[in-house]
């Protein structure tokens, strides 16, 4: 860890960051208004709470749901549960636990003829999901939710990451953000701890000073020849490439690099535009560090080239689902040039 540290202080540039209001270059992008009357969400994100009666909790619908939402976090290098799950009884579902952030409402009912899934947002605080699952039985509700798994756990997931990286654009690392656009012509707003920088040739990294972790985005560039370079062997070949390039070791023949045998790549629609999202584990070469990173590659029309954007975390033994999926959430931040976001940041949200 310390060698890591000592490295970022060597080769990375640090730019001291201006406030917002001696920016006025700087857009200000819209701030997630809670609605008047409404109290702030308690809850950390990825806190689920489950309402619903012991029997069923420890039936079989709150088995399944149980197994659904822990379910592990893919690639990450130790196991992690996608949510932390707490539960109570309606009875208990009051003023104070009603404001919680993302809840789960499990229940029969006589006048449901087969199992559905509603959802609700910001009913008692914001930003609040309330996720209603219903059915005639327990035994149905526990074959659905099984069937349902995707839906529920990509429900919530989005949730959280679109409230995270709503936050980003409104308060954000403006150096950053004005490198990026000068390099690149891209909008991307990261966390403002992410302080230190270094600009290579279509390479730009940004990395915070932790003591005990080390949080990195990075985005770099490369010209659009075929839909050939969204494979999952290209996308690895040439992120090889620029990480050797751009993040050396402490020794000479020390260098960033992909570990080929685990990484997953996946489509996905973001704005509308098709971005290919690939997950897996770095390392550094000749050398035992490693973490896990999340990349998102898009399609520069204007300019006919590949934008990449990517998180990647160096933290020893400690948990990293919420300091990858935090750096995910900047991903999601993204404009294009010419890409125009529209008042209510719609478009920017994850596709279920």
């Amino acid at each position: 860890m310390k060698r890591f540290v000592n490295i970022l202080m060597m080769t990375l540039a640090v730019i001291v960051l201006a406030s917002c209001s001696a920016n006025p270059d700087v857009p200000k992008r819209r701030h997630h208004k809670r609605p008047l009357l409404v109290p702030a969400a308690s809850g950390n994100p990825y806190e689920v709470l489950v309402v619903t009666e012991d029997s069923m909790w420890n039936g079989y619908a709150g088995k399944a749901l149980r197994v659904v939402l822990n379910k592990d976090v893919p690639m990450l290098p130790q196991r992690e549960p996608m949510f932390h799950v707490s539960h109570i009884v309606p009875s208990n579902f009051n003023r104070i636990t009603n404001i919680f952030r993302n809840i789960i409402i499990l229940q029969t009912s006589e006048f449901t003829t087969k199992p559905k899934i509603s959802i609700e947002r910001d009913v008692h605080s914001s930003p609040q999901l309330i996720m209603t699952i219903q059915g005639p039985s327990s035994n149905e509700l526990s074959s659905y939710i099984t069937e349902q798994t995707r839906t529920i756990t990509q429900n919530l997931t989005a949730e959280e990451i679109n409230r995270n990286a709503m936050l980003l654009e409104d308060d954000y690392n403006i150096a950053f953000y004005k490198k990026c656009k000068e390099m690149f012509g891209c909008e991307l707003f990261i966390p403002q701890d992410l302080l230190k920088m270094k600009a290579g040739k279509d390479f730009l990294w940004a990395s915070n000073d932790g003591l005990s972790t080390i949080q990195n985005i990075v985005v770099y560039s490369y010209p659009y020849v075929s839909e050939k370079v969204f494979t999952h062997d290209n996308y690895i070949k040439l992120r090889d490439r620029f990480m050797k390039e751009n993040i050396p070791g402490e020794q000479p023949n020390q260098y960033m690099t992909t570990n080929h045998d685990y990484v997953l790549t996946t489509a996905k629609s973001i704005m509308g535009r098709y971005v290919m999202e690939a997950r897996g584990f770095w390392e550094m070469k000749n050398d035992m560090m490693g973490g896990p990173f999340v990349s998102h590659s898009s399609v520069d029309t204007v300019n006919n080239r590949i934008i990449v954007v990517e998180g990647f975390v160096y933290a020893p033994e400690k948990m990293k689902r919420t300091m990858i999926r935090r750096l995910e959430a900047a991903l999601y931040t993204l404009r294009l040039p010419k890409e125009k976001v529209e008042q209510d940041g719609s478009e920017s949200k994850i596709q279920n």
